[in-house]
């Protein structure tokens, strides 16, 4: 375990009103919500302790790096953080792909499974398309826990795979029998959340703090704050978590001002940009699918809307035909991204604006991930040089 400067849980819907750290409150603030919204909690830290020397470290694998910060890490580390800033272009592009199971997701994931090692948890739950459920397995087996995965069918074979290589016990079940079936487990077997557990999102108190560690990453790889960053955005515990490594920046005086967050969602759904536009604290649409499944989703977060209105942000909706063409952009230069992953540059180019400093796109995942990679064969070629000729001049 490493030491931390956690001291309880705070809630977003009324930050006057504090819990304490265990257990985790994975079903939101019992206080402020309602049927209508699940006012998410987050964790609040003793910032009078932390040193200034903190943020001039060098970004290197493993998140433990920025313990004071974190909620207790009890569990041990898969060398997650520590991702390149590559620049490409004039766009700086974030690459979380570099990951120990190739996303985003296993700088969440070693702080919730650190979480149920601390709450005593028999083994750990999580309702996931693919990522999630890949880095909540891998964190779970390093703990030594066995995990439930409860998937989609829209999961890509090779996700399917990925999950069971960890040996989670993994079950594809309809989206919205997916929640209920997993406050069963957890009511009946003990095992702790990983993810929502709610009508309306709220997702893991301490989840969002993993994500933290990328904007502390940002700052030490630019040596300033970026001027916006754009990120791909499901339920906005992302793009929160980016919101508040920021925001204490800026509060502990390391830098001015938080940066410009840009919300990427698919256009077939983009509930954060309908509760964003319309003044909502969160919103439900009729979701419709996208070849970017991994950040589909009918419901929005109150994260979410707290880091557009927090950073003065804007909530951008992208084409399936956008986020493709993005990704080839990205792989024409050397990086193959997640579809979902390139969503942030497809918003960068969609807004179409400059900035006065870097801009930074979060690439969430490797496009290793993708829908329909790996089916294709490869019809058999003579070994001719008139087989070369017709490949590079087709």
């Amino acid at each position: 375990m490493t030491e931390s400067l956690a001291t309880g849980q705070r809630s977003l819907g009324d930050p006057a009103i504090r819990f304490p750290l265990w257990p985790p409150l994975t079903a939101g603030c019992p206080e402020t919500s309602t049927a209508e919204v699940a006012y998410p909690v987050e964790v609040d830290y003793d910032y009078a302790d932390v040193s200034p020397e903190l943020f001039k470290q060098p970004p290197l694998p493993d998140i433990a790096r920025w313990a004071p910060l974190l909620p207790p890490l009890h569990a041990p580390t898969l060398g997650e953080g520590g991702t390149p800033l590559v620049e490409l272009d004039g766009l700086f592009v974030k690459d979380e792909s570099r990951n120990p199971t190739w996303s985003h997701k296993d700088r969440l994931n070693r702080v919730t499974v650190s979480a149920a090692i601390g709450a005593g948890a028999p083994g750990v739950v999580v309702a996931s398309s693919g990522n999630h459920g890949a880095s909540a397995a891998a964190y779970a087996a390093r703990a030594g826990l066995p995990a439930i995965v409860l998937g989609s069918a829209e999961s890509p074979p090779v996700v399917q795979d990925f999950l069971r290589a960890y040996g989670a016990h993994v079950l594809s079940v309809p989206a919205a029998g997916r929640w209920p079936l997993m406050r069963q487990i957890v009511e009946r077997l003990g095992y702790h959340p990983v993810s929502n557990l709610t009508v309306t999102h709220t997702g893991h108190g301490f989840g969002p703090e993993g994500y933290k560690t990328i904007s502390y990453e940002l700052y030490s790889q630019l040596g300033q704050a970026p001027a916006a960053v754009f990120v791909p955005t499901g339920y906005a515990e992302l793009i929160y978590g980016v919101w508040k490594g920021f925001a204490e920046l800026r509060d502990l005086g390391v830098i001015a001002d938080v940066p410009r967050l840009y919300s990427c969602e698919p256009a077939t759904s983009g509930p954060l940009a309908v509760a964003f536009r319309s003044g909502q604290d969160t919103a439900k649409v009729d979701y419709r699918s996208s070849d970017a499944y991994s950040i589909g989703a009918s419901v929005s977060g109150y994260r979410g809307v707290v880091a557009l209105r927090g950073s003065g942000g804007q909530a951008l909706t992208l084409s399936d035909e956008e986020m493709a063409e993005a990704q080839r952009w990205m792989a024409a230069r050397g990086m193959w991204a997640e579809m979902s992953g390139a969503a942030s540059v497809a918003g960068f180019r969609q807004l179409g604006r400059s900035f006065d400093g870097p801009v930074v796109c979060v690439s969430t995942s490797s496009g290793l991930k993708d829908k329909g990679v790996g089916e294709r064969v490869p019809a058999t070629a003579e070994a001719t040089w008139e087989s070369v000729e017709r490949l590079i001049n087709p």
